[in-house]
C-alpha cells in the first residue's frame, strides 16, 4: 500500500481534510497532501474540474497533460483515478523531486515528469487527449495569444480544464476593493471571473466553451485548507504564506476571491493550412 492513503483515517487532521463533496481526494493522505502543498487544495480543485472536464470518459492509457503540476499530486491523482498516461510538467519543480513522489505513490509507469516552460512546451501537435492545469493557467494564460499555442497539443475533440482563483465581479479601474487592499499583491491582477475566461477563450477561436463557472463557497474550503496548512506545515513559507491568505479570506468573506473552472474542447474539424 502506498503512503499516499491514509494510515489512521480518524485522526483529526484527516477529519478536518474529509469533505463529502471530495470523496476522492479523501482517499488521499492528509499529511501527504499538506507536505506537498504549494497553494490551494489541489486535488479539491481537481475533483471540482473533473466531471467538467469528462476525465470519466478518458479511455484507459489516455494521454494527460498537467501543465503546472507543482509537486505531481494532481499527476498522481490523475494516473491512479482515472487510468490515464500523464505528463507532468513543470519549471519551479526539478523532475527528480517529482520522480520520487511518483514512484512512492508506485505508478512510474504512468507518470513522466518534465521540466518546461509554458510558452516551450516540448511537445508535438495533438500530442494529448486532455490538458488539465490546476492553480498555474492564470500565470501565462492571460496572454491573448497563448490558448492557440497550446491547443495545439490536443487531438481534435480533445479538452483543455483548468481551475484559477478569480474574482467574483472584474474589478473597474486600478485599485483593489478596500477590503483587500493590505493584501494586495500586483500579481492578484491576473484574476479574472468566469465570465472574463468565457470571452478570454471564444475570442481565441481555439475551443468551443463547454464550462466557465464559479465555485460554490470555494473561498471556504480555501480557508479550510490556509488554517490546516499554516499549522501543521514544516515549511516555514507555506505556513507565513497561508497564515497571510487566511487573513485574507477572513476578511473578504468571498465578496472577491474564489475560483473559476474553465473547459474547452477542441473542434473535431481542424483546419490545416
Amino acid at each position: 500500500m502506498s503512503d499516499i492513503t491514509p494510515h489512521t483515517p480518524h485522526d483529526d487532521l484527516t477529519s478536518r481534510l474529509t469533505l463529502p463533496r471530495y470523496p476522492r481526494s479523501s482517499a488521499y493522505d492528509a499529511r501527504w497532501t499538506v507536505e506537498n502543498t504549494m497553494g490551494p487544495h489541489p486535488l479539491w480543485l481537481l475533483e471540482w474540474l473533473a466531471p467538467a472536464l469528462g476525465l470519466d470518459t478518458l479511455r484507459p492509457g489516455a494521454r494527460v497533460l498537467d501543465l503546472g503540476c507543482g509537486r505531481a499530486m494532481t499527476s498522481v491523482f490523475l494516473a491512479r483515478e482515472y487510468d490515464v498516461q500523464v505528463t507532468a510538467a513543470d519549471l519551479w519543480i526539478k523532475p527528480e523531486e517529482n520522480a520520487r513522489r511518483i514512484a512512492e505513490a508506485g505508478i512510474t509507469d504512468r507518470v513522466l515528469p518534465v521540466l518546461a516552460e509554458a510558452h516551450a512546451l516540448p511537445f508535438g501537435d495533438e500530442s494529448f487527449d486532455a490538458i488539465v492545469s490546476i492553480d498555474a493557467y492564470q500565470h501565462f494564460g492571460t496572454d491573448d495569444l497563448y490558448l492557440p499555442s497550446l491547443t495545439r497539443l490536443l487531438k481534435p475533440g480533445g479538452r483543455i480544464g483548468v481551475v484559477v482563483p478569480a474574482m467574483r465581479e472584474e474589478i473597474e479601474g486600478s485599485e483593489p476593493p478596500e477590503q483587500l487592499k493590505p493584501f494586495w499583491d500586483p500579481a492578484f491582477w491576473c484574476f479574472h471571473t468566469p465570465e472574463w475566461w468565457r470571452r478570454h477563450w471564444t475570442r481565441s477561436g481555439a475551443v468551443e466553451i463547454e464550462a466557465a463557472d464559479w465555485q460554490p463557497d470555494g473561498w471556504r474550503d480555501w480557508l479550510l485548507w490556509c488554517d490546516v496548512v499554516a499549522e501543521e506545515s514544516t515549511e516555514e513559507f507555506h505556513v507565513r504564506s497561508s497564515r497571510e491568505s487566511a487573513r485574507m479570506l477572513r476578511v473578504d468573506e468571498g465578496r472577491t476571491l474564489g475560483f473559476a473552472r474553465v473547459v474547452g474542447r477542441r473542434p473535431s474539424t481542424v483546419a490545416r493550412s
